[in-house]
């Protein structure tokens, strides 16, 4: 049976982690490296496209790990489990993206063209990437 409240509490936890490394390998690349910022050049900045290659394995790495500690709080992991947690954070994923990086207004905020086209296929892998999460733990279980 899914524990929403622990699925909800590790899911954050990881997207939490994910977004963290994804904006601190950006400053890193600004300050470290001088790479441009925002203020400097065109868009996001050099120091942010520079990252967008490494976001899909932040999500690939860090959501199996967090599924697995999920899928430690529950007693059984089911394949039934496997699929409703899959779908309700790939999903949730998804419609928080949109709110938190293309409606709701901030200096890091991005336009529906900028999130959704320009962002590819590193966005797509992403989405891929956190739904395939309980799948992997999953099939790490059965070996």
């Amino acid at each position: 049976m899914i524990n929403f409240g622990f699925s909800m509490l590790y899911y954050w936890i990881a997207y939490f982690i994910v977004t963290a490394i994804g904006i601190l390998h950006t400053i890193f690349n600004i300050v470290v490296l001088h790479m441009k910022s925002m203020k400097d050049s065109p868009g996001m900045g050099d120091g942010y496209y520079a990252t967008k290659p490494w976001h899909p394995l932040y999500n690939i790495i860090i959501f199996p790990i967090f599924a697995a500690i999920y899928f430690s709080t529950i007693q059984d992991m089911t394949f039934s489990n496997v699929v409703a947690t899959s779908v309700i954070w790939g999903t949730l994923t998804v419609i928080f993206d949109v709110f938190g990086w293309v409606i709701i207004k901030h200096p890091w905020s991005l336009t529906f063209k900028e999130f959704y086209v320009d962002y590819q296929p590193w966005i797509t892998l992403i989405y891929i990437a956190i739904y395939a999460s309980p799948f992997i733990v999953y099939g790490f279980s059965l070996l």
